[in-house]
């Protein structure tokens, strides 16, 4: 170990004196690695200095603290790892497979808060005492999000969330046993006719892997505007602008909240929104443009597909005194038309538990919603509910009875 620290400061300083940025000229970091690890393997057998035992699992922590991340970087390079997170140095956990595990990995105090400055480093982002919660996106796509004393107790909180490409489609998630093939095409079906969906579940649950495959399936020719707290949706069209919150600046200043990103896309010709999560008063915003003719999409935090629905009629009142629940109820029955509730299973795995119609009927203060499919001893099958704007699938070219029928048989 003494050996592979010895190392370690030698490359840094070759890399410093190069003017080497690890970032951007990897071809050039590794060779110098290399070239620098072969030379103390050399020197180190004549004597005087600390012996590499494994020349190439040195070449590897080396590249991995000069370039990567360090002890972490292993969990990066595993595809089955979908999470780390870090509660204390010494207690470092990783999710394979959505099963949570804690890790033999033992980091220093010094080594977590180096590791969250270069994760940082590419976002523009920071934390300090002054902002002690962050979100950021890592330059593969992963996100992280870390919380620092006195918010937390003793500790830097780090959990950084993988993106681990297991779905771009519905046909994706077929495969993985997220829902069946009649489920996936109905669902396929409402959203290229326009339907109005609404992506519920915990942390976790698969929700932003859902929407996106969701949003696969909007017609080529449309064009699709997203606005997500950080950049997580990777929409495969030709057409996509994607707009991500800001967070204040030193003096408090310059914050773009995802209210104001909502209210934005209305301006960019959006022929279908996608709103990555919503949380708080943006929901208002979103319920108006849905109200307006205008398509979309969202997740939301919810144990069931009523919850959701619940939850949706909850929210908008965050956004002013003047916000009442009368007018909120009915724009939601009128809004919002399916509710895809997915779960993380006990054993790691993805499903979806319910898909729901809201039929646009309130009564007494209650959005009615009716099942389209549900549970049953495992399996995802046909309830008895209908779903609401079947002159848009006709229009879109789909027999929705048909459609059903295959799902019942």
């Amino acid at each position: 170990m003494d050996a592979v620290h010895t190392l370690e400061g030698e490359v840094r300083e070759l890399i410093r004196r190069s003017g080497l940025d690890p970032a951007r000229d990897e071809g050039e970091v590794r060779r110098l690695v290399r070239e620098a690890v072969a030379d103390y393997d050399e020197r180190s057998l004549l004597g005087g200095m600390p012996v590499l035992t494994d020349v190439a699992a040195a070449s590897r922590a080396v590249w991995d603290t000069v370039a990567g991340y360090g002890p972490l970087q292993q969990y990066f390079d595993d595809p089955s790892v979908e999470e780390i997170w870090v509660n204390e140095p010494s207690r470092v956990f990783v999710a394979r497979d959505g099963v949570a595990e804690l890790t033999t990995t033992l980091l220093s105090h010094d080594q977590v808060r180096d590791l969250v400055e270069r994760m940082l480093k590419s976002s523009g982002r920071r934390v300090d005492l002054s902002s002690p919660f962050v979100d950021a996106v890592l330059p593969d796509g992963s996100r992280l999000h870390v919380v620092i004393p006195d918010i937390t107790r003793d500790h830097w909180y780090v959990n950084v969330r993988k993106f681990v490409v297991k779905a771009d489609s519905m046909d994706d998630l077929v495969r993985l046993g997220t829902l069946t093939r009649q489920a996936a095409r109905f669902l396929e079906a409402a959203v290229a006719s326009g339907l109005n969906v609404l992506v519920a579940g915990g942390t976790q649950a698969g929700k932003t892997t859902l929407l996106n495959c969701l949003a696969a399936a909007v017609p080529a020719r449309e064009r699709i505007v997203t606005c997500e707290e950080v950049f997580e949706l990777r929409i495969p069209h030709r057409d996509v602008a994607s707009m991500q919150c800001r967070q204040p600046s030193l003096e408090g200043t310059g914050e773009i909240p995802l209210r104001r990103l909502v209210k934005e896309a209305l301006r960019m010709r959006p022929s279908r929104i996608v709103v990555g999560e919503v949380r708080q008063a943006e929901s208002l915003d979103l319920l108006i443009a849905l109200n307006s003719g205008l398509p979309g999409m969202c997740t939301i935090h919810a144990n069931s597909a009523r919850e959701a629905v619940t939850k949706m009629c909850t929210l908008p009142l965050l956004a002013g005194e003047n916000v009442s629940a009368r007018f909120v109820v009915p724009t939601v029955a009128a809004s919002i038309d399916l509710v895809v509730h997915a779960a993380l299973e006990r054993d790691g795995r993805r499903t979806v538990r319910e898909i729901a119609a809201v039929p646009g009927r309130v009564e007494g203060d209650v959005v009615e919603i009716a099942d389209l499919f549900v549970r049953r001893g495992g399996d995802l099958v046909r309830a008895d509910g209908f779903p609401p704007h079947v002159d848009r699938f006709e229009r879109a070219g789909y027999d929705l009875s048909a459609l059903l029928a295959q799902a019942v048989a």
